[in-house]
C-alpha cells in the first residue's frame, strides 16, 4: 500500500452532504446520478450503487462527499464529487454515513 503525506491527505477536502435526489442513468445497471446537498451548494455525483440501494432508500440519507475532486463525465453525466463507500467483497458497496444527525456541509475531519 503506497503511502501519502498529512499534507496531501490534508488537501482533501471531505464534507456531509444529503441526498435530495436520485435517478437511474439510462443504459446502465448500475449508476445513479444523485443531487446532493452540500450546504452552501448542490452538486450532482454519479455512483454505481444502483445494483445496492434504491432511490427511497437514498433521498434524505447523509453520506460523506469528496467535495473537491475534479469533475468527469460519465456517461454522459458531469460528477462533481464522489461518495464515499466500503467495498464488501461479499455484499457489494456499502455507504458510509454520519451516526449521528449533523449539519449538511460539516467538514470531516
Amino acid at each position: 500500500m503506497e503511502k501519502i503525506s498529512l499534507t496531501d491527505f490534508q488537501k482533501i477536502d471531505l464534507r456531509v452532504g444529503k441526498i435530495i435526489n436520485v435517478e437511474k442513468i439510462e443504459n446502465t445497471d448500475k449508476l445513479y446520478k444523485i443531487l446532493v446537498d452540500l450546504g452552501n451548494e448542490k452538486r450532482t455525483i454519479v455512483s454505481g450503487i444502483a445494483d445496492k440501494y434504491s432511490p427511497e432508500e437514498l433521498n434524505g440519507q447523509l453520506i460523506i462527499v469528496v467535495a473537491n475532486l475534479e469533475e468527469k463525465v460519465i456517461k454522459g453525466v458531469k460528477s462533481e464529487g464522489m461518495l464515499l463507500a466500503v467495498d464488501d467483497e461479499e455484499i457489494g458497496p456499502v455507504l458510509i454515513v454520519p451516526l449521528s444527525q449533523v449539519k449538511v456541509g460539516s467538514k470531516v475531519r
